[in-house]
């Protein structure tokens, strides 16, 4: 075995294309407008109670984009503009050390105190029903997540009826593919369209397997480690396997049953059986499958959308595909919200609102992340603003400074796969369960899909026992 594959949220140690490929754990905050009552209502502060100068402090993971990336342009874009206003207020990123789960803690740890210390927080999507049903964030007006937003995506926002957070990055589950295996192999035609089948990409991968390119093992790579990508994929799979499934209700309590567990571990199984996946993905995270597709091991790769940026670096666009994800693909992304015990909170919905407004939002997208908005990708009159001057095909296209960019763009200079591609995608994304023991159900979850690469591993109708079991006896019941 190649690596350790127990951690959470692990890089990958390869000497490869894995350097800067971290996935963003957390996306960054921000925004501008008044008070805020707890129903999230517009509110005018009294005389005298205006909310005091000072930073807006916005707590997120590490800005995988590097220093003076997209994110903090964006801040820098929005302190410009206070600035020139004197309003007297100045965001300022503070980045949490560690992986998503120990971020998550040091969140929960400083809001549960009452410590006004951070202002904004950036939540992984799954995190909005936990922070909010402990009252952690405040409510925020409907208005910041409009008919804009795409309605998947701002599905993630609400809780209990009530907008808790923006969405300020999206992501998505996305198959990648190397052009160049399947012509290697005869295939004619290396444009697999919006409609692929697992199916489709049994046979392709039997396909390039028969005719062995230089360094190909097996079909497709993904993360199956003991970490939220094995949940993920999991949830893909189930998802797929069953017409409307959910294992929660709108309360996050569990309603799931043995039937649905046992067709979703079949589904699973199917497509991570050994004939056709790289055996390395059960200790693999994110930067680790992607550094083995890129190195050639495999056909294809389940990954999110920065990877289409990332591979264009070492890959063309003769050597590379993407396609929606087939079957059901899970949404990921990060939403932003308000501490509760934040003493700037209008200025803090202000920063919140300029950084996933329409601009901000195409800068996003235009530097490689999954926009929230379905403008970003649609509109042919809105640009970032902090692109002005560069060429929408140019080699140093990134709005986040880079010269080494060889992501390909449409005529409109956003990522060329965004609007045919990444916007379907999204729109048709499901959730994982919505709860505010999402922590424990992930956990549960994961240790049951373990079972499934064990060397004797159980059937599917025993292990969905034991999961329902388990489940039942983490989640309240409906």
């Amino acid at each position: 075995m190649r690596r350790g594959s127990g951690r959470r949220g692990t890089p990958g140690r390869g000497p490869r294309v894995v350097a800067a490929l971290l996935v963003p754990l957390l996306a960054l905050a921000g925004c501008s407008g008044g008070g805020a009552d707890d129903d999230g209502s517009q509110t005018q502060a009294p005389a005298g109670a205006a909310e005091p100068a000072g930073d807006i402090v916005v707590a997120s993971g590490r800005d995988v984009t590097g220093k003076g990336g997209i994110r903090q342009k964006l801040i820098d874009q929005w302190n410009q503009r206070q600035q020139e206003k004197g309003s007297g207020h100045r965001a300022r990123l503070v980045e949490l050390p560690g992986s998503a789960d120990q971020q998550r803690s040091q969140l929960l740890g400083a809001l549960q105190s009452g410590s006004a210390e951070y202002d904004v927080v950036n939540l992984d999507v799954t995190w909005v029903p936990e922070f909010a049903d402990a009252g952690l964030v405040r409510p925020l007006p409907d208005s910041l997540v409009d008919e804009d937003v795409i309605p998947s995506v701002a599905a993630t926002a609400r809780w209990a009826g009530k907008v808790y957070a923006a969405p300020f990055n999206s992501d998505v589950g996305l198959l990648f593919y190397r052009r160049d295996h399947l012509k290697h192999a005869g295939v004619t035609t290396t444009e697999l369209g919006n409609d692929v089948a697992w199916s489709t990409v049994q046979e392709l991968s039997a396909a390039v397997g028969r005719s062995a390119p230089s360094g190909y093992e097996k079909g497709w790579t993904t993360q199956l480690a003991p970490y939220e990508g094995l949940t993920v994929n999991g949830i893909e799979a189930f998802a797929s396997a069953t017409t409307d499934f959910r294992l929660t209700d709108s309360a996050g309590r569990y309603t799931g049953s043995v039937d649905v567990l046992e067709d979703g571990l079949r589904e699973l199984r199917n497509r991570t059986q050994p004939p056709y996946t790289l055996g390395d993905a059960t200790g693999s995270d994110e930067a680790e499958s992607l550094g083995d597709f890129a190195d050639g091991r495999t056909a294809f790769l389940r990954h999110w959308p920065y990877a289409y940026r990332t591979l264009h670096q070492s890959l063309t666009d003769q050597q590379l595909g993407v396609a929606p994800l087939p079957g059901r693909a899970v949404l990921g992304g990060q939403n932003l919200a308000v501490a509760k015990a934040s003493q700037r909170p209008a200025a803090a919905r202000a920063l919140i609102e300029f950084l996933t407004g329409p601009e901000s939002e195409r800068c996003l997208l235009d530097a490689g992340f999954a926009a929230t908005r379905q403008s970003a990708y649609t509109s042919k009159s809105l640009t970032c603003p902090l692109a002005k001057d560069r060429s929408p095909a140019g080699p140093s296209a990134a709005p986040s400074g880079e010269g080494t960019d060889r992501m390909p763009r449409d005529e409109q200079g956003r990522p060329g796969y965004a609007r045919d591609t990444l916007l379907p995608a999204l729109e048709k994304a499901v959730q994982r369960p919505r709860t505010p023991l999402y922590g424990a159900f992930t956990q549960t979850f994961t240790a049951g899909l373990r079972r499934l690469y064990e060397d004797k591993a159980p059937s599917d109708a025993a292990l969905a026992e034991v999961l329902h079991a388990r489940l039942r006896s983490t989640l309240p019941r409906s």
